[in-house]
């Protein structure tokens, strides 16, 4: 795993639990992605709408890579992507560092997040 981008994620994870609450992990934050991107706000998700709102955050960090594109939004307003390109095969780890390069340029690039410096 790069330590870069270690270093920078746990600041992300700082950061973000000061409004969230502490313990945060990957999955929190993609939870959190993909409610953000459904635009609804929070409500009491089922377990199939959680696993969607994963799904969505996958997409949305990994649609500037080229894998995804969005296509729209359906009558109730949630979020479909389409499959550009396969990833290619990637360890547990390189899977890990490619999605918390990707969170922390979601974050950066909406304004969520700014970096005072890369480490």
């Amino acid at each position: 795993m790069d330590h870069d981008i270690e270093l920078r994620f746990q600041k992300l994870k700082t950061h973000l639990e000061k409004d969230f609450g502490g313990g945060m992990d990957v999955q929190a934050l993609l939870f959190l992605i993909g409610v953000n991107e459904l635009g609804i706000g929070y409500k009491n998700f089922t377990k199939q709408e959680k696993t969607d709102l994963l799904h969505i955050a996958v997409c949305t960090l990994l649609e500037p890579y080229g894998y995804y594109e969005f296509v729209g939004k359906d009558e109730d307003e949630w979020p479909h992507f389409k499959l550009l390109k396969e990833l290619p095969p990637l360890t547990h780890n390189d899977q890990q560092h490619l999605i918390k390069e990707a969170m922390l340029d979601y974050f950066v690039a909406n304004d969520y997040y700014a970096e005072e410096d890369k480490v």
